[in-house]
C-alpha cells in the first residue's frame, strides 16, 4: 500500500489548490447570454424533450431565469443533461451547459441540497470509499483499466474476464476500482467533483499513467473532458474493435442498438461498438433516434430522483422506438434502467456470453448483491494482481455541512446512550415490561387515554415515529378504544404539524420543501385539492411526518386537509391496532382471530400502492405527483 504520509501530503494539495478558475456565476452569465443571443427558437429541440416542452425555449428560460426564485433553482435539476437539444440545435448551441451551470450555481447559494438526491450520493460516496477502492499498477504500468461502478456490481464476471482479454495485447495493464464521481458533477457539486477527480488524477500521473481504458460511456466523458491535458481515455470497445475479440463463438439475429448520451458526439465509440455487434454475426436494425441522436434512458442528471415522470417518458419513448426488438447498450446503468421496460442486454454479454445473450439467459446481480459483488472483485484483484504500487482511496473532500450533521448525529447518539445508561442504574427497567407497561398507564385511570393521545399529538411535530405509538395504543387499550384514541391523537398531530408550517415557521419550511417533487405537491392540492390529501395518506409517496408540514406550505383549506386525513388513515390505523392489540396473546403461543385479522388487513393496506400502480399502468396514466 502507499505510505500514509503521501496520502495526506496529496490531500493538503487538493485541499489547498485554488479553485478561483471554477467562478460558477461568471460560467453562468457566460452561457445565458450564449444561448440568449443565438436562440432562434425554432421549437426543434422542444419537440425533442419533455423538459423543454414543459418550461419553454431556450431563449425564453435564459432571459426569465432568476437564481434567486425558488421555482427557477429547482428547475435545471429536472433537465437530464443528455445534450440532445444541442445535437438537433440548427444554430449549434448548447442549452444542456446552461442547465449544468444553473444547477453549479444553486449549489453555490446552498440551495441544492435535495434530500431525494441522498441515494444516488451515498451510492457515489461508497465507490470512492476505502472499503470499495482499489489501485494496482504493475510493474511498467503505463495503462490501467477503469470498469467503473454499475458494471462490477452487475456484472464481475465480465469485467474479469475482460481485463484479462486486454492485457493479451497489454500485459502491465493496471486496474483501478474507483468512481469518477460524476454524479456530483451532474448535481452541480463542483467543488467536491474537482476536488475527487483531480486527487484521483494526480496519483495516477505521478505514478506514470498515461492511459485509462473505460467500460463506462459516463467514466469516457469525465476522463476526456476534464483529464485529457494528461491522460487519454478510450474505451474497451474501441480497443476490442481494434485488437480482436476473445473466441466464444458467433450468433444469429436480429437486434438494435442503444447509444449511451455521455459518448452522444463519440462516432468512433459508435463504430466501434457495432463493428463488434457484426463480427458476432448480429444484424443492426437501427433506431430513428440513434448515435448522435440518441435518447437518454431516463438515468441522465439524475433525474428521475426529483421528477419520475419526465425519467419514465425517456423510458418509454426508448421501448417504442425498440418495437419489440432486443436492444444492446454499452453503459451498465443505461441497460438495468431499460431492461426492466424492454429486453436489453449490455454488450459484453454477447462479447463473452453470446449464446447466453440471445437467449435471455446472462446472470445479472441486483442490489444489494452488486455491493459484496463490488467487494468480491476487489479482494480478487488483491489476491490475483502482482503489483508494484497500490493503494485504497483514503482521500475524501468533506464538506463543511457534512461535519456539522456528523456532529448533530453525535451528540444525539450521545443523547439515547446517556438515556439508556440512566434507565439502567435507576431501575426504570422493570417499567418497560408489558404487564408493568399497562398497570402504569392504566393507573393513571381517565388520564391515561388523555396521555397517550397527548404523547400522538406531539410526536408528528417532533418527526417522532408514530409505529411505535400505535403498536403501543393497540396493546394498552385494545382494539376498539385502540383505534379511538390513536387516530384521535394521529389526526391531532397531524394538524398541529399543518398549522406550525401554515403560521409559525412558514419561511424556514418553504426553504425545506424546495425541490420539483414537493412543488408538484403544491401543484397537484391547488388542482385536485382534498384528493391529493387522500391520494398522499393512501398511497404513502411521501414520509407521513414530513408530509403534514408540507400541507401547510399548499392552499388547501385546514378542515379540507382535516377531515380527509382523519378518514384516510383510519384503514392502515384499524389494521395495526387490530394486530397489535393480539401481540400479548401471541407472545404467549397463541394465534387469535384478531391477530389474522390484523395480519391480513397490513398486506391488504401495503398492497395499496401495487394495485394503483397496476390500475395507472393499465390505463396508460402517470401518477398525479
Amino acid at each position: 500500500m502507499e505510505e500514509s504520509t503521501d496520502i495526506q501530503t496529496e490531500k493538503k494539495k487538493v485541499i489547498a489548490k485554488d479553485f478561483s478558475h471554477l467562478n460558477v456565476h461568471e460560467n453562468l452569465k457566460s452561457e445565458l447570454s450564449v444561448i440568449s443571443g443565438k436562440c432562434i427558437q425554432c421549437k426543434l429541440c422542444q419537440k425533442e424533450c419533455a423538459f423543454l416542452g414543459k418550461y419553454g425555449k431556450p431563449k425564453d428560460i435564459s432571459d426569465s431565469y432568476d437564481p434567486g426564485n425558488t421555482a427557477h433553482q429547482g428547475m435545471p435539476f429536472e433537465c437530464s443533461l443528455c445534450q440532445l437539444c444541442a445535437s438537433v440545435c440548427p444554430v449549434k448551441i448548447n442549452p444542456a451547459r446552461m442547465f449544468l451551470a444553473m444547477r453549479r450555481e444553486t449549489v453555490r447559494k446552498g440551495k441544492g441540497d435535495y434530500p431525494e438526491h441522498s441515494v444516488i450520493l451515498g451510492y457515489e460516496k461508497r465507490g470512492v470509499s476505502k472499503r470499495y477502492s482499489y489501485y494496482a499498477l504493475p510493474e511498467g504500468c503505463d495503462t490501467v483499466f477503469f470498469p467503473g461502478c454499475a458494471l462490477p456490481g452487475t456484472r464481475p464476471d465480465k469485467v474479469l474476464k475482460l481485463y484479462e482479454h486486454l492485457k493479451k495485447t497489454i500485459p502491465s495493464l493496471g486496474i483501478v476500482l474507483d468512481c469518477c464521481t460524476k454524479p456530483s458533477h451532474d448535481l452541480g457539486r463542483e467543488r467536491f467533483f474537482q476536488a475527487m477527480f483531480q486527487e484521483m488524477k494526480g496519483y495516477l500521473t505521478r505514478n506514470g499513467i498515461r492511459t485509462v481504458i473505460v467500460a463506462c460511456p459516463n467514466c469516457y466523458k469525465i476522463f476526456q473532458q476534464y483529464g485529457r491535458d494528461e491522460l487519454s481515455v478510450v474505451t474497451a470497445y474501441e480497443v476490442m474493435a481494434e485488437k480482436g475479440l476473445p473466441e466464444t463463438g458467433d450468433v444469429a439475429g436480429s437486434i438494435t442498438v442503444h447509444d449511451s448520451c455521455g459518448v452522444r458526439f463519440e462516432e468512433n465509440i459508435h463504430e466501434s461498438v457495432r463493428n463488434i455487434i457484426k463480427k458476432r454475426g448480429l444484424q443492426i436494425d437501427e433506431m430513428k433516434h440513434s448515435r448522435k441522436k440518441t435518447l437518454c434512458c431516463g438515468e441522465g442528471g439524475s433525474v428521475g430522483f426529483l421528477n419520475p415522470d419526465l425519467s419514465k417518458k425517456w423510458g418509454s419513448l426508448r421501448k417504442t422506438e425498440a418495437d419489440g426488438r432486443k436492444m444492446v447498450a454499452y453503459c451498465a446503468g443505461c441497460v438495468n434502467l431499460l431492461n426492466s421496460i424492454t429486453p436489453t442486454s449490455h454488450i459484453l454479454d454477447f462479447v463473452f456470453e453470446p449464446e447466453a445473450a440471445v437467449a435471455g439467459r446472462v446472470k445479472v446481480s441486483k442490489a444489494p448483491f452488486t455491493y459484496l459483488n463490488r467487494l468480491r472483485l476487489k479482494k480478487h484483484f488483491k489476491n490475483t494482481l502482482i503489483a508494484a504500487k497500490t493503494r485504497e482511496r483514503t482521500f475524501f473532500e468533506a464538506e463543511e455541512k457534512g461535519k456539522v450533521q456528523l456532529l448533530k448525529r453525535i451528540i444525539i447518539l450521545l443523547v439515547v446512550l446517556s438515556a439508556i445508561l440512566a434507565i439502567r442504574v435507576t431501575n426504570a427497567t422493570q417499567y418497560l415490561e408489558q404487564d408493568a407497561l399497562r398497570g402504569l398507564i392504566q393507573g393513571y385511570g381517565v388520564l391515561a387515554p388523555v396521555i397517550y393521545m397527548l404523547i400522538y399529538t406531539v410526536a408528528p411535530a417532533l418527526f417522532l415515529p408514530g409505529l411505535p405509538l400505535t403498536i403501543a395504543g393497540g396493546i394498552l387499550f385494545g382494539p376498539f378504544w385502540g383505534v379511538v384514541y390513536t387516530i384521535t391523537g394521529a389526526t391531532l398531530g397531524a394538524c398541529v404539524a399543518f398549522l406550525i408550517s401554515r403560521y409559525v415557521s412558514r419561511e424556514w419550511l418553504a426553504n425545506k420543501f424546495r425541490s420539483p417533487r414537493w412543488r408538484r405537491l403544491d401543484e397537484g392540492v391547488e388542482k385536485h385539492g382534498w384528493k391529493i390529501v387522500a391520494f398522499m395518506r393512501l398511497i404513502p409517496i411521501f414520509p407521513f411526518n414530513l408530509l403534514n408540514y408540507a400541507f401547510g406550505l399548499t392552499k388547501i383549506k385546514f378542515l379540507h386537509y382535516a377531515v380527509t386525513t382523519f378518514l384516510c388513515m383510519l384503514p392502515a390505523c384499524i389494521a395495526f391496532i387490530v394486530f397489535s392489540s393480539s401481540l400479548p396473546d401471541v407472545l404467549k403461543g397463541k394465534i387469535s382471530p384478531s391477530f389474522l385479522a390484523g395480519f391480513g388487513l397490513i398486506v391488504l393496506i401495503s398492497l395499496f400502492p401495487v394495485f394503483y400502480r397496476w390500475y395507472k399502468a393499465k390505463k396508460g396514466e402517470s401518477e398525479p405527483m
